[in-house]
């Protein structure tokens, strides 16, 4: 194709998970059920954390960032896909795809760090609580979530300026429910070398280095619950951050699972339902995880509940 006319390009094919009419009913009604869980559970942890001054402490700011990332995350994808399968148009325009594309890579930067971050709480809550209060003061928490801001929008900013150079002339239908940087890249007709390049040096400094200090972390904090002399205290001191480790290990498995049927089983729809695990499931279950295993959270969820009805 002609460079004159690459520039002609103006939109891309959400394909989804299926083209048959008769699964889209099915389709439409699970993913519009598990993006109402997911907004009404993240925005019920957001209110609960933020009318309870029990839970105004650094895990539960974390965790209320975290909601409202996991929030942000679902409604920056599903309801576009929700829209295109019941107006049947799957088209978004080349703006639109770039800008889903940003938005959701900030999105999963912002969970992969304010995880981090909830992990280095609970490491100096556990190993070292004689100086928590000290160590974790209101400054570092605000300065880590902003940090995480500002390094999650730069690898965003990057990835999106990176296509923008790119020109289309492979088609325009994405094997995907969303603008997935990996399949717009295979309809790329330049030479995306330095595009893959760039992931993988992004993937490696963003995604191991913060695993590794997720890794390091409870490595400390299980050695320093062992040398716990009473069963209660251990009990109550790994009870503090299995809820929080649950999601770490959602949220890396499901990557993990991301990664491995779009570089190894090379399956358009294989990647597709990994993808919807980890965009549309993980931000789904947290909120059920921490409810579960956090009785703070139950307790604060009761007493808004209470309130709301005590107000009517």
């Amino acid at each position: 194709m002609a460079p004159e006319n690459q520039t002609k390009f103006t939109e891309f094919i959400l394909l989804g998970f299926s083209e048959t009419p008769e699964q889209q009913g099915a389709i439409f009604g699970l993913f519009l059920g598990m993006y109402l869980v997911t907004v009404f559970g993240n925005i019920l942890i957001m209110l609960a954390v933020g009318f309870d001054s029990h839970l105004h402490t650094p895990m539960y700011f974390f965790l209320s960032n975290l909601s409202f990332v996991d929030l942000s995350m679902v409604s920056t994808t599903v309801p576009k896909m929700l829209v295109g399968i019941l107006t049947q148009n799957k088209a978004i325009s080349y703006a639109g795809c770039l800008a889903q594309m940003y938005f959701f890579t900030v999105f999963i930067g912002l969970d992969n760090f304010l995880l981090t971050a909830m992990a280095y709480d609970r490491f100096v809550a556990i190993c070292h609580p004689l100086r928590y209060t000290s160590i974790m003061s209101p400054e570092l928490c605000c300065l880590l979530v902003l940090l995480s801001w500002i390094l999650s929008l730069l690898v965003a900013l990057l990835h999106s300026l990176m296509v923008t150079r790119l020109s289309f002339c492979r088609g325009h239908k994405i094997q995907h429910f969303i603008c997935d940087l990996d399949q717009v890249l295979k309809l790329s007709c330049s030479d995306t070398l330095i595009n893959y390049v760039l992931i993988y040096i992004v993937a490696g400094l963003l995604g191991i280095l913060p695993l590794t200090g997720i890794l390091f972390s409870y490595s400390q904090i299980f050695s320093s619950i062992l040398k716990i002399p009473s069963t209660g205290g251990k009990y109550k001191a790994f009870s503090t951050c299995g809820s929080h480790l649950s999601v770490v290990s959602l949220f890396y498995s499901t990557g993990l699972g991301v990664y491995l049927s779009s570089s190894v089983t090379h399956s358009s729809w294989k990647s597709a339902v990994a993808s919807a695990m980890y965009a549309v499931a993980t931000p789904m279950l947290n909120p059920f995880i921490y409810c579960l295993r956090n009785k703070d959270i139950k307790g604060a969820l009761w007493r808004l509940i209470s309130r709301i009805s005590s107000s009517q």
